[in-house]
Formats: C-alpha cells, structure tokens, sequence
C-alpha cells in the first residue's frame, strides 16, 4: 500500500514541476523575454499545452469566464498541492 501512495506522489511530484515550468514560460512569454518565433520555445510550448490542456479543459468547464485571466492553471496547482498534502502529510 506504501508503495502506491508512493508511485501516487510521484506522479503529483512530475504534474507539479510541469505545471511549474508552464507557468514560468507563460511568464517569460507574456513578458517578451521569449519568443514565439524561436523553434524551440514554440516546441516547449505547444508540448506542455498538450500535456497541461487535458488537465485544465475540465477545470474551464466548472470556472466562470474570465476571459483575459485563465483560472484554470491555478485551480489544477492548487489542487495537484492539496493532493500531495493528503496523500503524503509528512
């Protein structure tokens, strides 16, 4: 049983740094310090949408719109950290 909880946190652990480094990158996006020209920002880009989108999409559905601001982001970490705290409170 351990053992899953374990694997569980793990899981969270890696869901949590990419949404880390989405965020991050929406900054340095949104801010001009990268580009969306370069080709390896848009790569970076496009493939934490495409892994984050399947999270938030649900998310979007239950929140208001609030067109220029997206909820969704900070609804799912806040979430992803709450269920760390459950799963492993030590």
């Amino acid at each position: 049983m351990i053992m899953i909880f374990q694997l569980l946190d793990l899981v969270l652990s890696v869901v949590f740094f990419i949404m880390i480094a989405h965020i991050i990158m929406s900054w340095l996006l949104n801010f001009g310090v990268l580009n969306y020209n370069q080709p390896i920002v848009a790569q970076l880009w496009t493939g934490l949408n495409r892994l984050l989108e399947p999270v938030y999409e649900p998310i979007r559905r239950f929140l208001p719109d609030t067109r220029p601001l997206d909820l969704a982001p900070l609804v799912a970490f806040v979430a992803v950290i709450a269920l760390r705290d459950i799963i492993l409170p030590g």
